[in-house]
């Protein structure tokens, strides 16, 4: 009977032992799960600073080569005595700002004589015309695009199909 003591005794040290590894491997896992967690929160802090700094700092390029075109506008503006120096001055200054937009991806929505698209256009007027229905006809205000997406719609007139009446035998007849 002493045997089955001591086994009994070697099997319970060993459940006795098996709970106290269990509790430190659960003490560990939760350890390493905390740290995790902390880590990815300080990830998601800093990931959301670099941005709010790309963010600041991507326009202070976009301003740098605007600089140029403040430049030649405050040379344009000194010359107001002179009506012809001010036109060109300022045709100048349009100039460089469209071509320094074009630059970075700023786009006009071409528009006259296409058909209407509700995702570019803004219709502000129509006008009855021979020519099909929903054609842009006149630009009001000239759309943009930076890269492919709208950044403003262009507001046009489009044409309005014409009613034609005919008189038959007195009866009135629309075509």
């Amino acid at each position: 009977m002493k045997k089955e003591e001591k086994k009994e005794s070697k099997e319970e040290k060993k459940h006795k032992v098996e709970p106290k590894k269990e509790k430190d491997a659960i003490a560990e896992l939760t350890d390493t799960l905390q740290r995790t967690q902390a880590e990815f929160e300080n990830y998601k802090k800093r990931v959301e600073k670099e941005k709010q700094e790309f963010v600041k700092y991507a326009k202070a390029e976009l301003i740098q080569k605007l600089l140029p075109i403040i430049d030649t506008f405050e040379i344009a503006l000194k010359s107001t005595n002179d009506k012809e120096k001010f036109v060109k001055g300022m045709e100048i200054v349009y100039t460089q700002l469209i071509s320094s937009l074009h630059v970075e991806g700023l786009k006009p929505i071409d528009v006259l004589g296409k058909r209407f698209d509700p995702y570019l256009h803004e219709v502000m007027l129509k006008e009855k015309s021979e020519k099909d229905e929903d054609i842009v006809l006149e630009e009001l205000q000239k759309g943009y695009m930076l890269n492919d997406k709208v950044l403003r719609h262009s507001k046009v007139k489009v044409s309005e199909k014409e009613v034609k009446k005919t008189k038959e035998k007195g009866n009135e007849k629309k075509q």
